[in-house]
């Protein structure tokens, strides 16, 4: 599997991430599907999360519906979500694993003190609860 993520997508996402350390940062990712799957846009939301927001993220359920409408009105589709993991590797976790949801991208950038390390996506396999990376262009 493959994405594509449009470089000011990845530059938002960088800052985002950045302006968020030492906590984890969250958003939705938008785009289409013609020749591989390509994201186009990026729109960061709150972390929900109640306590430690530095090892986990929660997205609001309203804020998946106004990112559904979002896609709508924008004529794209909603495909994946981005957040990061601040001092730690870009590798999807258990939790992040037991949050997920079929076919969307799940895009994890590592972030320390003063720069991002690694962004890597991941994808759930369509046969078992495993995640697969998905190669990532600019």
């Amino acid at each position: 599997m493959h994405i594509q993520i449009k470089k000011p997508v990845m530059t938002g996402i960088f800052a985002h991430a950045m302006e968020d350390f030492p906590n984890e940062c969250c958003g939705f990712l938008y785009g289409n599907e013609q020749g591989g799957r390509i994201i186009e846009r990026y729109v960061p939301v709150s972390n929900a999360r109640e306590g430690d927001q530095r090892r986990r993220f929660t997205i609001d359920p309203m804020d998946y519906l106004r990112a559904e409408r979002q896609a709508a009105e924008w004529g794209t589709t909603l495909v994946g979500v981005y957040h990061s993991h601040p001092l730690h590797p870009a590798i999807a976790s258990e939790h992040d694993l037991a949050q997920a949801m079929p076919w969307f991208s799940y895009v994890i950038v590592s972030v320390f003190q003063e720069e991002v390390r690694e962004i890597r996506s991941w994808r759930l396999a369509e046969d078992n609860p495993q995640f697969i990376e998905e190669s990532i262009t600019h």
